[in-house]
């Protein structure tokens, strides 16, 4: 297993994972990520993408469900692994409304995000959130339609948020936590959560899988331990 830390955040008291020196040969996984071919996958990520092969998908699994299985309290085997190499491309002018506002990935509390950082650089990272009006730091099915009532409305009275990526908090979100990126460092989190990738003004943002914003964003879908 993994060394690993546990940190709680906000007043919902969270569980976030930190894994550093999380794959043995990091340098390996890039120039697998080299080799493939990039494209946009999605409307809500500001980048491209490529499917990491399933025997790697397993092997991030496996890796991690015995620290999923302690913390999150989910079973130790998920029903559906979903990754995929990401490299952060867009410009802050060229980003859509929503790329513009903190997102949650689902409204399953079991529906885990593994996130781990290949960038040379260490700049940035993922950064989480509380909404203001309604106080919701994560964002459940019972949640959502009340969610998306004051986001609407917020955005019908206030207008849109400049076309930017997010950075600390704003009259709407307040950040409440805020992991930094490191070179082969792996975060593991409730992808319920509000949270977005921190990119700092001005980051240039190539494709390029060795000089880019190139994380591996795995999804495990999981179940309640029985």
């Amino acid at each position: 297993m993994h060394p690993y830390k546990v940190v709680r955040f906000g007043q919902e008291g969270q569980p976030l994972v930190i894994f550093d020196d999380f794959a043995p040969a990091p340098d390996a996984w890039i120039d697998d990520a080299a080799m493939l071919s990039y494209s946009r996958i999605g409307v809500h990520y500001p980048g491209v993408r490529a499917e990491v092969p399933p025997r790697m998908k397993a092997q991030f699994a496996a890796s991690v469900m015995p620290v999923a299985e302690a913390v999150f309290g989910v079973a130790a085997e998920p029903g559906l692994v979903e990754s995929c190499y990401s490299i952060v491309t867009t410009p802050p002018a060229d980003l859509t409304p929503t790329q513009r506002l903190p997102h949650f990935d689902s409204t399953d509390p079991n529906r885990l995000a593994l996130l781990h950082y290949l960038s040379p650089g260490e700049e940035g990272g993922t950064a989480f959130y509380r909404h203001r009006a309604t106080g919701f730091e994560s964002v459940s099915q019972g949640r959502l339609a009340s969610y998306t009532a004051a986001i609407d409305r917020e955005i019908a009275e206030q207008g849109l948020p400049d076309a930017d990526y997010i950075r600390g908090s704003t009259s709407q979100f307040e950040q409440i936590h805020h992991v930094g990126a490191r070179f082969n460092r792996a975060i593991l989190y409730r992808g319920n959560t509000i949270h977005c990738a921190d990119i700092p003004s001005g980051m240039a943002l190539p494709a390029d899988p060795y000089r880019g914003r190139l994380t591996i964003n795995t999804f495990l879908y999981c179940k309640v331990a029985a």
